[in-house]
């Protein structure tokens, strides 16, 4: 008998000891278990906390491709979901898995949701999540871009680029950091100036661990540091001697490609396409139409 047909034989016995549990799983990887009945509950490797005060909404479902949705809410602590976490962006687009199951026998359960997080908002000590179904992910569009720049991202299933390999990127400690978006390094001899604009830092430790942003500028400074600065600020402020990733960059342009990753056969760009003039140039109306000038 499976899990769903051994919750449906306990439902039909007309004894309700069911509730609810929800499993968050983070970008990163780390796991978080809820439940809302008086004692923890465990199940597939995660323990359902019963201390969390989380509740939930009633999941509104429609046939078809409408999107399920529903909203849980809870209270921020230190020992479940931190505020300092949220205003970080860890739970943005984590992974939620909702559960009816027998409190009495947990192996009665059936999935009732599966989705993602998408707003999230916090206040007086407790926040608001939504919970969106996998069919929002269908209102995304979709299709390839003809465009002369590369539509892949550096590394990539398109692009297919090793990023880890040596001299495309660098791990070392931070010296400092100034608004979370300006850092500075060592001077980095090995890497030319520039060689990570366009690319992307990650925090390996610390605090601000986990997060990353896209490079504005890399830039050698009189002093001999190497300062990198950030299109936005992260969310988090990492401090002196934390780790960090720094990830070469790339403008996406044909010659970059070539040249400096020697990636040509998996550019995803049309370095050859016409340009808007060309394309809408009227008809010649010169003598001589042989291939030459057009005058």
């Amino acid at each position: 008998m499976s899990n769903a047909e051994a919750l449906h034989t306990h439902l039909e016995s007309g004894i309700g000891t069911v509730s609810r549990a929800w499993a968050v799983t983070r970008r990163d990887g780390t796991v978080y278990g809820f439940t809302d009945h008086d004692r923890d509950l465990n199940f597939d490797g995660i323990t359902f906390r019963a201390d969390t005060g989380l509740s939930a909404r009633a999941l509104q479902q429609a046939t078809g491709l409408s999107v399920d949705n529903t909203e849980a809410m809870g209270a921020l602590t230190d020992t479940a979901i931190r505020e300092e976490d949220i205003a970080a962006g860890r739970f943005d687009g984590a992974e939620v898995v909702s559960w009816l199951v027998n409190w009495a026998d947990v192996s009665a359960r059936r999935i009732m949701f599966r989705g993602h997080i998408g707003e999230l908002r916090r206040g007086n000590g407790a926040f608001h999540a939504e919970l969106r179904g996998l069919t929002d992910l269908l209102n995304r569009p979709l299709g390839r871009v003809y465009q002369k720049p590369c539509s892949a991202v550096l590394g990539d299933k398109a692009c297919a680029f090793d990023v880890s390999r040596a001299g495309y990127s660098h791990e070392g400690v931070m010296l400092s950091a100034q608004d979370a978006r300006s850092f500075r390094f060592e001077q980095l001899s090995t890497f030319e100036p520039g060689w990570f604009q366009r690319g992307r830092l990650e925090v390996l430790s610390g605090a601000a661990a986990g997060l990353s942003g896209a490079i504005k500028r890399d830039v050698l400074e009189a002093d001999g540091t190497r300062r990198i600065d950030l299109w936005d600020s992260l969310r988090a402020t990492p401090e002196a001697g934390d780790q960090i990733r720094l990830i070469a960059g790339c403008d996406k342009r044909f010659e970059t490609c070539r040249l400096k990753f020697n990636n040509v056969i998996n550019y995803q760009g049309f370095p050859d396409i016409p340009e808007e003039d060309w394309v809408f140039v009227h008809a010649s109306q010169a003598k001589t139409t042989g291939g030459g000038s057009r005058r």
